[in-house]
């Protein structure tokens, strides 16, 4: 690969490069010996010591309070769910810029998710929106008539803290719980608080794509220990305290495994380091691309701070000269380097057509003009540069 006098990057079209992916796990070393130790004593099922330790380290390094080990975000949101008693036809409040995971076990619980919009500032649950919808519940407009809304679902996108006082405020002056979706924010802080914290319940994902993985995994956090409990009793089958199985209640198979957790376990020691490497990438990025006209990045707001677990940017086709995101998104998949566009929000989703929405149009926007690019802590400085030139050359060549 060089570089020539115009910044476009010339590649050989005999040599298929390397393939870039967008966000692939990263191993710390340590995660080896936990898993090996579960081998060793034969914990090879669920619970065990890697998952008592596991949760010991969520809880203090975020300083949630308490914390339950499961074997998927997912699972944490529904069981978050449970827990506050949603059930048929409730209505929950659910930020539509997000992954479909937030919105799932709303209908899981066969409650309608009423979805709304974001602000500009942090892509996240726009608090007008979110007051305007709860009014619109207890007037009857939204659902089979008046009802207050059973909780309210916001979500730290790509790492980015949401306005949470905000949002809590106005929460609080309806008396409606919160369930603070950080699937994709461990380690960050707002007002040097931990995100996943702010909620009534908060969850974590340790999927394979995420800061720190335990290959598949998620946390329920909560300062109410009550929660954390019960949570792990619906996890684990609502299994009875007898000698013989009794349940008295639906249960849930939702308990990780102490080999996922020895995974975990590992990981946890290298989270600031992992934090590190992944906001070097966007501030590279960022400083190598943001001198072209129509490009935009989302900044930290005032006493925010994200992981940037995905380094996002908009492509505003006016100003770029009509190159799109997707333009972007295909010129880097030429190129073998994986990319992907900001979430669909859900109220765009097919699945999802027929529930409420309320507010503007800053989610469509987003995911019409926003692009993902490849974040992962593992990323080589050449991967990077090969990554921006991808980026350069679509621009370039379109204006030229």
């Amino acid at each position: 690969m060089q570089k020539t006098d115009d910044n476009l990057c010339i590649i050989s079209p005999q040599y298929v490069m390397p393939e870039i992916r967008l966000s692939s796990p990263h191993m710390g070393g340590k995660e080896i010996t936990f898993v090996q130790q579960a081998f060793n004593t034969n914990w090879v099922a669920p619970l065990g010591p890697n998952v008592d330790a596991f949760e010991d380290r969520i809880v203090k390094h975020t300083g949630c309070g308490h914390a339950a080990v499961l074997n998927s975000g997912t699972a944490a949101l529904h069981l978050a769910l449970v827990l506050l008693g949603v059930g048929v036809d409730d209505l929950v409040i659910c930020q539509s810029f997000t992954f479909s995971a937030s919105a799932n076990p709303i209908r899981y619980q066969g409650a309608v998710p009423v979805f709304v919009d974001s602000e500009t500032e942090t892509w996240n649950m726009c608090p007008q929106a979110l007051e305007d919808s709860i009014k619109r519940c207890l007037a009857g407009r939204v659902g089979s008539g008046p009802k207050m809304p059973k909780a309210i679902v916001t979500v730290d996108l790509y790492g980015m803290p949401a306005k949470m006082n905000e949002i809590r405020e106005v929460a609080d002056r309806f008396g409606i719980p919160i369930i603070e979706d950080a699937a994709e924010a461990l380690g960050s802080t707002y007002e040097d608080k931990f995100c996943g914290t702010f909620g009534d319940i908060g969850i974590f994902s340790f999927n394979g794509n995420k800061i720190i993985t335990s290959s598949g995994g998620g946390a329920l956090v909560s300062k109410k220990e009550q929660f954390v409990k019960r949570a792990r009793f619906l996890a684990t089958q609502a299994r009875e305290d007898y000698a013989h199985y009794e349940h008295r209640e639906l249960g849930y198979n939702y308990r990780m495994s102490n080999i996922s957790a020895g995974i975990g376990r590992g990981q946890m020691e290298v989270l600031a380091e992992r934090v590190d490497q992944r906001r070097h990438n966007y501030a590279c990025y960022r400083e190598a691309l943001e001198g072209y006209p129509g490009l935009e990045f989302i900044d930290e707001p005032k006493k925010a701070f994200s992981n940037r677990w995905l380094s996002t940017l908009l492509f505003r086709p006016r100003q770029t000269g009509g190159i799109s995101r997707e333009d972007v998104r295909v010129g880097l998949q030429k190129e073998n380097i994986e990319s992907r566009p900001l979430w669909k929000p859900m109220h765009m989703q097919p699945v999802f057509s027929d529930m409420p929405y309320i507010g503007g149009s800053v989610a469509q926007d987003l995911f019409l003009d926003g692009l993902c690019l490849p974040s992962g802590s593992n990323l080589s400085k050449e991967e990077r540069d090969r990554v921006i030139c991808g980026v350069r050359n679509v621009l370039e060549r379109r204006n030229t």
